[in-house]
């Protein structure tokens, strides 16, 4: 017999936690506070976008909360899951990025959403995804190694295998195929989760939407006071259209939410408030810039003799 789903519970989980890491955020920065913008989706269900911009450590950041429905899937739904054509759907969820100002203190992304699809005389279709990944634009060791640990953490009531696996994917996932090159140093990805039955992917759900501040508060705080030139300003750019070039060419979120007629300002909250690119344009050989393609981009175990 299914499990029963209780999409209320999910719904309310993810609009607490919206709440939720916004205050800390907030409290982190010191400076600025997150703008509110609700938003309605004409083929059914809406949203809330938060926004923060010009903070004393966030030059910009989104944290979105999504609910939507309608009564059929779009092509990047249905090309892999040719099952759900037909059925009426709801997709909801909470996706954030964070730009700080500071390039020694990474960018970094968190989402968590549920999906379910249903039809009169069939069981429904259902599923959690999620994840938080990180992007330093120059390597720290003790970051990383902390990122990971929070991580892994997170994933340990649910079995030793589980924090490797979604590790791997996280790594698979973020990386820039037209690049051969990684987006950051990645975290957590899984999607398509729903073989532990609902109750027990839901408590996952929640362990990683929770994880999120306690991995990423502590590194604002150990890098905000650190002083930073006009050329590390001028790299971080170059390094964030990396980030553009990931979220517009590969991102299935990203093309979910523009094919189902989602917010398109809503969507695209994630891409930074300035970026560059240049043609070729190679950091200098052994710099810190150099290190940080070199021997931090490369999937890699941050935990190996970490307790």
């Amino acid at each position: 017999m299914p499990q029963a789903t209780d999409v209320a519970a999910v719904k309310a989980y993810l609009m607490d936690l919206q709440e939720r890491i916004c205050a800390a955020l907030e409290a982190a920065d010191g400076g600025a506070r997150f703008s509110a913008d609700s938003w309605e989706r004409p083929g059914g269900g809406g949203g809330r976008s938060r926004i923060i911009e010009n903070g004393a450590v966030l030059e910009k950041g989104g944290v979105g909360f999504s609910h939507v429905f309608g009564d059929g899937m779009p092509p990047s739904a249905t090309a892999h899951r040719p099952e759900l054509a037909g059925r009426r759907f709801q997709a909801m969820g909470v996706s954030l990025v964070m730009h700080p100002d500071n390039p020694h203190i990474p960018t970094s992304h968190a989402n968590v959403r549920f999906f379910i699809a249903e039809k009169e005389g069939a069981d429904p279709v259902w599923w959690f995804g999620g994840g938080f990944d990180l992007t330093p634009y120059y390597g720290n060791e003790d970051d990383c190694v902390h990122w990971h640990r929070v991580a892994r953490d997170a994933c340990a009531p649910f079995g030793a295998e589980v924090y490797p696996r979604f590790k791997q994917w996280c790594d698979e996932y973020f990386f820039l195929k037209h690049r051969n090159e990684a987006r950051g140093i990645g975290g957590l990805f899984f999607d398509d989760l729903n073989d532990w039955g609902f109750e027990r992917s839901f408590e996952f759900l929640r362990a990683i939407g929770d994880a999120y501040l306690a991995a990423y508060l502590p590194i604002i705080e150990r890098r905000r006071g650190m002083p930073f030139s006009a050329e590390q300003k001028t790299f971080q750019e170059y390094r964030r259209g990396r980030y553009v070039e990931f979220n517009l060419v590969w991102d299935r979120g990203t093309l979910f939410g523009l094919q189902t007629g989602g917010r398109t300002e809503s969507i695209l909250m994630s891409l930074p408030p300035t970026v560059r690119w240049g043609y070729d344009w190679q950091p200098e050989p052994g710099s810190a810039e150099a290190r940080l393609v070199e021997e931090f981009l490369p999937p890699r175990d941050w935990l190996e003799g970490v307790n």
